[in-house]
């Protein structure tokens, strides 16, 4: 089954609040390998001026990944998560992220796109802070792998 264009620009709403914490951040920190103080060290991080310690740049993935599940999930949207890869992520930071924040993500379809037999699909999701602020910007690029043509795609 072919994705659903007219999914294009549809907004997901809001996941549930997430709370930063000092134990996740020295986690996801230990299990990437970075020993950046900044992680751990809240002396360090307010040393830096920050006000506690701050995640590491694709420690939003955690939160980021589950509001994207949503979107694979929608039965509507027609994606076969089986021939699905993942093709591209960003992240663009208006402020350092830090333990204390209470984030949530809304996700947005930017587009859909169908090349060369695939179905490709870009996602934005805007992580907010409990201020209602954008703190981050997250893309995403999905690739489900030999799609079937949609009707309106011509040649």
């Amino acid at each position: 089954m072919a994705l659903d264009l007219s999914y294009i620009g549809r907004t997901y709403p809001a996941s549930a609040p997430y709370g930063v914490s000092r134990a996740k951040i020295r986690e996801f920190a230990e299990s990437i390998g970075d020993d950046n103080p900044l992680y751990t060290d809240p002396a360090a991080a307010t040393a830096a001026g920050f006000p506690d310690v701050v995640v590491p740049p694709t420690f939003l993935t955690i939160i980021n990944l589950a509001a994207i599940n949503v979107v694979i999930e929608d039965p509507e949207l027609g994606l076969d998560y089986g021939r699905m890869v993942h093709g591209d992520q960003k992240f663009t930071y208006r402020r350092q992220v830090h333990a204390g924040d209470e984030l949530r993500v809304v996700v947005h379809i930017e587009d859909i796109m169908f090349r060369a037999g695939n179905d490709f699909i870009n996602l934005r999701a805007d992580v907010y802070d409990a201020d209602d602020e954008i703190v981050v910007v997250c893309h995403a690029q999905l690739v489900v792998r030999e799609a079937e043509k949609p009707a309106e795609v011509t040649g």
